[in-house]
């Protein structure tokens, strides 16, 4: 589930900055990128529980190796979804 809503929070991201480079309003896709973000995590978090309680040690030892990519994408899905708005600001106090 988790890798579904990974793909879905890629592509809205992608929609957002979309939208701002053809001038529309962008910010719908913008809360849609970083809640489907959240739900990636909340659905992994979810994996590595059930994990825990089936006492699955082998699969809990892949868990840091997930914690490091988990952790890259979403920094950059937040800076990438904010980003429109911080360009947004950039180009009026210009």
């Amino acid at each position: 589930m988790w890798i579904v809503l990974g793909f879905i929070a890629i592509a809205v991201t992608f929609i957002n900055l979309y939208m701002y480079a053809t001038g529309k309003d962008y910010k719908l896709a913008m809360a849609l990128g970083l809640s489907f973000t959240a739900l990636t995590l909340c659905a992994e978090y979810s994996l590595v529980s059930e994990w825990v309680k089936r006492e699955d040690y082998s699969a809990l030892g892949e868990v840091p190796n997930f914690e490091r990519a988990l952790w890259f994408v979403t920094i950059a899905s937040i800076l990438l979804n904010i980003a429109p708005i911080l360009l947004e600001r950039k180009n009026q106090n210009n």
